[in-house]
């Protein structure tokens, strides 16, 4: 290959760049859909991004104080990755940055954060006496964690966008942590009984993340737009409320939210037998 060709050739180019920069790091590339063509952008968008690292450092800070038996920073530190979690992928769409870079990373935080987090927090609370069964237990809710998120990537598009195949992870993960974090608060002795209870709540909500309960999404919520005035009205008294009994409020929409998936899915099935058994009688 002669010098002419060598300057032309945009592989070399990036292997000339690449060499030349301080760290042996490629730039991020991605094929997006732009007016119909396919083009090649490179980089990262940092604002959404940043949302889900900060989601991602939470997380893992509340492995940390989780182990460490500080199990109210460890709540806390949960609460702020499921914000995080929730405000990346609404500015994303907001801003028009919606990336597939984002989207694994996303997923890739959520793991750590929403599965990881939350399985250990409970074993460092109240498993240690339960031995074999209590990492088991930890272990079921991460495995289901896991199999949530993949799901949850391969259906999308393919899905009602008003609901969750499953209870979403964030909520999961509030469920398991917001109980050591309230019985911290009030000093609750782990009895055998308790730790019991513990493992058998943090198996079920695993298996709540990977049913086909659905689950409201939200995601109908329009920030652009306007809400009657109740609406906001009703927003302004639950912060409040929330305000002034975080952990006990938080805990209570947890445990709520998990079981309107049961419940409606309950009711629309004798919903629809009702008519059936009329017809028959008749």
């Amino acid at each position: 290959m002669d010098l002419k060709e060598r300057d032309t050739d945009p592989e070399l180019d990036d292997v000339e760049a690449s060499e030349e920069s301080l760290l042996p790091i490629d730039e991020h590339e991605e094929l997006v859909d732009e007016g119909g063509r396919q083009i090649r952008r490179r980089g990262i968008y940092l604002l959404p991004n940043l949302f889900t690292l900060g989601a991602l450092f939470a997380g893992f800070y509340a492995v940390i104080a989780g182990m460490s038996g500080n199990f109210n920073e460890a709540g806390w530190a949960i609460m702020i990755a499921g914000v995080c979690d929730g405000l990346d992928g609404r500015i994303a769409r907001l801003t028009n940055t919606q990336s597939a870079f984002g989207a694994q990373f996303d997923s890739l935080s959520d793991m750590v954060s929403f599965g990881v987090a939350p399985a250990l927090i409970m074993f460092s609370w109240a498993f240690g006496s339960l031995g074999n069964l209590g990492w088991a237990a930890s272990f079921i809710y991460m495995s289901c964690a896991a199999l949530r998120l993949a799901r949850f990537n391969v259906q999308l598009g393919t899905v009602d966008k008003r609901f969750f195949v499953g209870l979403a992870s964030p909520l999961a993960a509030g469920l398991v942590t917001f109980v050591p974090w309230v019985a911290f608060r009030y000093g609750v002795e782990v009895t055998p009984l308790i730790s019991w209870l513990a493992a058998a709540l943090t198996v079920f909500t695993g298996l709540l993340m990977i049913s086909n309960y659905r689950y409201y999404s939200f995601k109908e919520l329009n920030f652009k737009g306007t809400v009657p005035y109740m609406v906001f009205l009703f927003t302004v008294v639950l912060l409040v409320v929330i305000a002034q009994n975080p952990h006990e409020v938080l805990l209570t929409i947890c445990v709520i939210y998990a079981a309107s998936g049961p419940v409606s899915w309950v009711y629309r099935r004798q919903f629809r037998q009702k008519p059936a058994a009329v017809n028959r009688d008749q």
